[in-house]
């Protein structure tokens, strides 16, 4: 069922034939993580990318004055890694925890790269997968510019009404840039 998830996906973007959906088959892991449960932490390479078929992740960073910030959720259909660390093969900064007890396909570096070589059109598959990624990552920092705590939080609730219901309120105002009691006296406004 999980790995339908994956090549199901894939065939949202690119034709994918038996052959193909073989080879995707043969090199990823499917892997159950529980919640809280550490798929990277700092100091250690990432050697992997994530594809949620079931549950949540985040990615974060401990900042200077000891917060975590949260920079990525990965929910059901996302793709997640540290891709610094992936590609320049040094140690990460990062943590990728699981939010929610998730089941998750992954697939390393080198087996993507085998096949890449093998099915070309996935190259297209993950160009498109990350040109919406980054998309999603120049929207979010526009919104950190141009809108006040207030209306990022509306803006993120009204786009994501169903995501403000699975995450903590906590990592929700790390990933918006704002303290936890700022958005208790948000959501006790009703906003």
């Amino acid at each position: 069922m999980m790995i339908t998830n994956l090549t199901d996906h894939i065939k949202k973007f690119v034709e994918l034939n038996d052959a193909d959906i073989e080879l995707v088959n043969s090199a990823v892991t499917i892997k159950s993580v529980k919640k809280k449960a550490f798929l990277l932490e700092p100091d250690h390479t990432c050697k992997e990318i994530y594809f949620v078929s079931k549950g949540c992740l985040r990615l974060y960073f401990i900042n200077k004055k000891l917060n975590e910030q949260i920079t990525q959720f990965a929910i059901e259909n996302w793709w997640m890694s540290d891709y610094s660390s992936l590609e320049s093969e040094t140690p990460s900064n990062y943590y990728i925890q699981a939010v929610e007890h998730s089941e998750i396909i992954s697939i390393n570096k080198n087996k993507l790269e085998d096949l890449f070589e093998k099915i070309p059109r996935l190259e297209r598959y993950f160009r498109i997968v990350q040109q919406r990624a980054f998309i999603a990552a120049q929207r979010r920092i526009e919104y950190i510019y141009t809108f006040n705590d207030e209306e990022r939080y509306r803006n993120f609730s009204d786009r994501f009404p169903g995501f403000i219901q699975r995450i903590p309120q906590y990592m929700l105002a790390s990933y918006l840039g704002f303290t936890p009691q700022f958005m208790s006296k948000i959501r006790a406004k009703k906003i």
